[in-house]
């Protein structure tokens, strides 16, 4: 698979007939191992690891609507309060971040209300604070430490 611009991280990888498979280590799950999957992966165990985001607080392809449309999420970390802190949205590296991407992110948390926002495809990482009462949106250099959010 492409190296990303992020840190590298020692998955279990398998080949099942044609097919490779990643073990997710969040859900103990074998995955289809497709471009966008791994960059899901990657990015998941940086906010783990790296920005200290709890496991706990973390659902992964969870369903949201969004009037007559539906899809999943990537990945939704929590508050301690159980409200929607950081949707995660991840597009395979050769997929360019653009309009389409930011109006399907801006669908999904149209239901969740998440306060920030991390948009990215491996290679570009795209950071937003939602300011609501200013209603504003505000793109970040980077992303904090959990615990600061």
């Amino acid at each position: 698979m492409q190296p990303l611009n992020i840190p590298s991280y020692p998955f279990k990888i398998f080949k099942e007939g044609e097919k490779y498979k990643i073990l997710d280590p969040i859900r103990n799950k074998r995955l289809i191992l497709t471009p966008e999957e791994w960059v899901r992966q990657h990015v998941i165990m940086f906010l783990v690891n790296e920005k200290e985001f709890p496991k706990g607080l973390l659902r992964i392809e969870t369903g949201v609507r969004s009037g007559q449309r539906s899809g999943r999420t990537d990945a939704v970390f929590y508050n301690r309060g159980g409200n929607p802190l950081l949707l995660v949205e991840c597009k395979a590296p050769n997929v360019k971040l653009g309009p389409e991407t930011f109006h399907q992110v801006a669908r999904y948390n149209g239901n969740l209300e998440a306060q920030y926002i991390l948009l990215t495809n491996g290679l570009e990482h795209i950071f937003m604070n939602l300011a609501i009462q200013e209603k504003q949106i505000l793109t970040l250099s980077k992303l904090p430490l959990y615990k600061y959010l």
